[in-house]
């Protein structure tokens, strides 16, 4: 029963994430990543920087 619910869950948030990122790109606002601690940003054209465009 847990894992059915943990997997549930999973799925859930998967689509939230993929929803969001999806509002992201049409609104033309970065979607930001932390990876090995260094930040991403991917733009909406798809292209992925660590140079923030918010301080361009």
């Amino acid at each position: 029963m847990k894992k059915e619910l943990l997997c549930k869950i999973e799925r859930i948030a998967a689509r939230a994430v993929k929803k969001a990122q999806q509002e992201n790109h049409r609104k033309g606002l970065p979607i930001v990543y932390a990876k090995n601690g260094k930040i991403y940003f991917e733009l909406s054209d798809g292209s992925v920087t660590t140079v923030n465009p918010f301080s361009v």
